[in-house]
């Protein structure tokens, strides 16, 4: 589920740019939209840096899908270290397993890395996830399952290939069936989808990869543009991002005035599962964490070559 909030956060301002001009956003629009965007600035601690978009630095952007109802302290149900390439219209996706066993900086303890954000919020999964890929955070954004229901079925739905019936049915899981062949699926229904967990880490990863191509295509689709305001509110008050409003706007001015729309690029943390004092976890293959740190670090040299980071993830 977290994929939809990179969606709402680099899309929100501009999904509209074919139908309507950008004189007409700055004039008719802005206000309305940075004043929905102010409910989801929450920044982190310290020193971070301005999001600038006119230097097209890399930056990293931790995506964090929130398993909370209600007022709730949440876990972290999906996570993501991505890094986005303005220059070259080029995002790495690096999914982290949220069972994933590792240091939680701030407790002195190793657990599931989803219960750092329980611990002590995005904070606490920002450097918690510093420390297990070695490479810095620059900005998160953060979506709970209600921000998620609500903000697809605003637009109208979502297509996903789904084949076979998707059925959640063992004891401790939540029950659901997603049935095969929809046209379109609710928000509901998507976030069910994402969530699934009667297969594997790698597949489940996989679905979340499917869905950010499908609601990308269905965002640029959107052409309700009376709707853009009351969208954006139902995103500020279930998102949270440290990038200020006036941020946001300029990474949607990247995104969708632009030649190109950027390409998406995956990559997983891999490992095996064991149970451990009666609780399993995943443990990660040192070798795909170091990969990732190596990558993660290649992406952010503004002075790599892309195709030279495109070739990397095919081998």
């Amino acid at each position: 589920m977290v994929l939809l909030s990179f969606i709402l956060i680099v899309t929100a301002g501009f999904i509209f740019r074919k139908p309507l001009s950008v004189w007409a956003f700055d004039h008719l629009l802005a206000g309305k939209v940075e004043k929905s965007l102010e409910q989801a600035y929450q920044p982190l601690e310290g020193d971070r840096p301005k999001l600038e978009m006119g230097d097209q630095s890399p930056f990293s952007l931790l995506l964090l899908g929130i398993d909370q109802r209600d007022k709730e302290v949440g876990r972290s149900d999906s996570m993501i270290y991505s890094v986005v390439r303005p220059k070259d219209h080029q995002v790495l996706l690096v999914s982290i397993p949220r069972d994933s066993y590792t240091e939680i900086i701030g407790k002195e303890k190793k657990d599931k890395i989803a219960h750092a954000f329980a611990f002590g919020g995005a904070e606490m999964s920002v450097k918690t996830v510093e420390h297990l890929l070695d490479q810095p955070v620059h900005h998160y954004a953060s979506i709970n399952f209600k921000g998620f229901v609500d903000v697809v079925d605003a637009l109208g739905g979502v297509s996903l290939p789904i084949t076979m019936d998707i059925e959640n049915k063992q004891w401790n899981h939540d029950k659901f069936l997603i049935k095969a062949n929809k046209p379109i699926y609710s928000g509901l229904e998507a976030l069910n989808y994402v969530r699934y967990r009667e297969d594997t880490d790698q597949q489940r990863m996989e679905r979340n990869q499917i869905f950010l191509k499908a609601i990308t295509t269905r965002a640029l689709q959107w052409k309700q543009l009376s709707k853009i305001p009351s969208l954006l509110n139902i995103a500020g008050s279930n998102l949270q991002t440290d990038i200020a409003p006036n941020g946001v706007m300029d990474l949607g001015k990247w995104m969708f005035l632009a030649d190109e729309s950027p390409d998406f690029h995956s990559y997983a943390l891999t490992g095996d599962g064991k149970m451990m004092d009666g609780i399993w976890y995943y443990i990660l293959d040192e070798d795909t964490v170091e990969r990732a740190h190596q990558m993660i670090e290649d992406w952010l040299n503004p002075d790599a070559d892309i195709n030279n980071l495109l070739a990397q993830l095919k081998h």
